[in-house]
């Protein structure tokens, strides 16, 4: 989940990352709690659903914390240390897409889609009103998928936070306020957006939050969304968690609607976690929630879900790390 610039994320969120380079952090503390976290974990079958179909699994960048921006060798190194071999970017960190794509290769990692705003809020980073700029940062750090984390919202509920409100905040007060209108002009801009990136090899990606799930009368946004975007053009990033946190069973609406899914944030969520519609949810690791991965992954891979970002939003009990090589295990051991 991309709720805004990393300094207010930081601000949002309990138990920041260590401050200095990821190099810095120690190894053997993360590699220690993801031990006794998974001591007493039921032994996995040999072949593993990953590796029966040669699945490689990335993690959105989001997770680990405003630091990033900060040490973005220090922390692709860590992540390609666990296993890693594909990360999905939250913005461009506000550095030009080549020293990125720099920091990937020396990492060995690729980086298949990006998370870019659907309005222009300064900076250096280009959104989606800026497909010509967008494009090329994309193919710079060789993505080609961009993807729209959060809807645009329309200019009668303010183009932007209140002073002194984070982005969370902001998104927490103005989403319930979403008309059928609103996502059906999210709709359009998309289709709009895709047209126009088409011509550059680049597709256009939605994720969902849990916001889009609630009702509208006999529909639902999430619903005008699939309805009124070009199926072959735009494609979906189904986030588990934040589906699950809204009451919805993300298997049966991966069944329900095959092929507009391509990607997927592998979150889970701990069964404390009440059905809402206002960006709530009680984080956990992946496998130690109510999800049940064993069913989920073969329903998402049969209906065409080809990237698995592992995510998890804050706040976290131990180090971000170790709840990355956490999920990271859990999901390499799931039995085909």
């Amino acid at each position: 989940m991309d709720l805004g610039r990393p300094e207010e994320r930081g601000r949002q969120t309990r138990g920041p990352l260590p401050r200095g380079p990821f190099s810095a952090i120690s190894r053997r503390g993360f590699v220690g709690s993801a031990a006794a976290f998974t001591a007493g974990t039921p032994a996995f079958a040999a072949e593993s659903f990953v590796q029966r179909h040669r699945l490689e699994i990335g993690i959105q960048l989001y997770m680990l914390g405003p630091d990033v921006a900060g040490d973005l060798d220090g922390a692709l190194a860590a992540v390609a240390a666990i296993g890693y071999r594909q990360v999905e970017l939250a913005g461009f960190l506000g550095r030009d897409a080549a020293s990125v794509r720099k920091s990937l290769d020396q990492a060995g990692l690729t980086c298949p889609s990006v998370h870019v705003q659907g309005r222009s809020a300064g900076g250096m980073d280009p959104s989606l009103e800026d497909p010509g700029r967008l494009a090329d940062a994309l193919a710079a750090v060789g993505a080609r998928v961009a993807v729209m984390p959060t809807p645009r919202i329309p200019p009668r509920l303010g183009l932007r936070p209140a002073p002194g409100e984070v982005r969370g905040a902001y998104l927490r007060r103005v989403l319930p306020q979403f008309a059928a209108e609103d996502w059906k002009a999210n709709a359009d801009f998309l289709n709009r957006t895709a047209a126009t990136l088409a011509g550059r090899g680049i597709r256009v990606g939605y994720h969902n939050h849990n916001a889009e799930f609630a009702p509208i009368g006999d529909t639902t946004g999430f619903e005008i969304l699939l309805a009124e975007t070009d199926p072959g053009r735009i494609t979906f990033e189904l986030d588990t968690g934040w589906a699950t946190a809204a009451g919805v069973d993300p298997g049966a609406l991966l069944a329900q609607h095959p092929g507009r899914f391509s990607m997927m944030h592998v979150k889970d969520v701990k069964a404390s976690t009440r059905r809402n519609f206002v960006l709530q949810q009680d984080p956990t690791e992946v496998g130690s929630g109510v999800i049940d991965w064993h069913r989920l992954l073969p329903l998402a891979h049969r209906a065409g879900v080809s990237h698995y970002f592992v995510e998890q939003e804050p706040p976290f009990e131990r180090p971000r790390l170790a709840s990355a090589q956490l999920s990271f295990e859990y999901l390499t051991r799931v039995p085909a």
